[in-house]
């Protein structure tokens, strides 16, 4: 089973949020969806959700327009979050959980296995709205998935989550990937996505910059993130051939950015001398290097 976006656009009167957009979802994968603010990124959600409709393009389910299928089979987390403030825990839990059709037995287990598994035992009788936001966000969580769509969007999931319950909460989507589920989202925390994506498909301006495997993605660029242990003063590092850009890391290590990868071999005989050398790694840029390589900005 798998997820199809054929050239899919959405415009609004003179304003266009999404143009030409492709790419695909195979089942059992976690794609990431990632941007700017306004890039166009709910947007497309809510077209894969048929809560908007495309202006041009076809959206597909296993071969089935989106519009067709059984809307049990999805689940959504949306950026605004929305929870009863007035109900506990459970309630909400077994309300949401009603909704899509599952019957009190199964829901207990379903609900007994989540509540436990982010550590929400001793608040499941709480009203919402004593809740921290971080626990707020681990109920609407479980909400979204206590049915076990077969396909799942995540819009911004790790918002508002400290680092505890962000990971309990990637423990949690890498347990619903072995389980089958093929899982969408979009995040502004760029090691989350590197952690957790097989693919992923950058946009700017409601356009695909990149739709592929991160490792192709970072290709693109080659080995030009260099990390060496070095007494040279940062004047003289912007000297040396194919360097771009000079930065520190929090050990002290000069990172410098090559024009490309070939000034390596050059640049670690200047270092070495021949001699031992505490510090030289080559390494691909990261997701949030390219991120702002390709779209001139950083994510807000």
């Amino acid at each position: 089973m798998t997820l199809q976006l054929e050239r899919v656009t959405k415009r609004y009167k003179d304003f266009t949020a999404v143009q030409d957009l492709t790419f695909t979802i195979s089942k059992g994968e976690i794609f990431g969806l990632i941007g700017q603010n306004g890039a166009g990124k709910t947007t497309t959600f809510r077209m894969i959700l048929d809560l908007q409709d495309t202006t041009e393009g076809m959206i597909m389910w296993d071969g089935k327009p989106i519009k067709k299928i059984n809307r049990d089979i999805l689940g959504y987390l949306p950026e605004e979050r929305g929870i009863f403030p007035q109900m506990k825990v459970e309630d909400q839990l077994y309300f949401f959980g009603e909704l899509r059709g599952m019957d009190k037995e199964t829901l207990k287990k379903e609900i007994d296995f989540w509540i436990t598994r982010f550590e929400l035992q001793e608040k499941r009788n709480d009203k919402a709205e004593t809740l921290s936001k971080g626990n707020q966000q681990k109920v609407q969580l479980i909400a979204s998935f206590l049915h076990r769509p077969q396909f799942l969007i995540l819009d911004e999931p790790f918002s508002g989550l400290d680092p505890v319950n962000m990971e309990l909460l990637k423990n949690a989507i890498l347990y619903l990937k072995e389980q089958g589920m093929t899982i969408l989202f979009s995040s502004h925390q760029m090691d989350n996505v590197e952690e957790l994506c097989d693919h992923l498909c950058l946009l700017k301006r409601g356009e695909a910059l990149f739709s592929g495997s991160l490792i192709d993605l970072k290709k693109q660029y080659g080995k030009t993130k260099l990390t060496v242990q070095t007494d040279l003063a940062q004047i003289e590092l912007e000297k040396l051939p194919g360097v771009k850009q000079v930065g520190y890391d929090r050990d002290g290590h000069a990172v410098l950015t090559l024009e490309d990868e070939s000034y390596a071999r050059t640049l670690f005989e200047h270092f070495s001398n021949g001699q031992y050398i505490e510090k030289f790694s080559l390494d691909y840029l990261s997701l949030h290097e390219i991120f702002k390589e390709k779209v001139g900005a950083v994510l807000v």
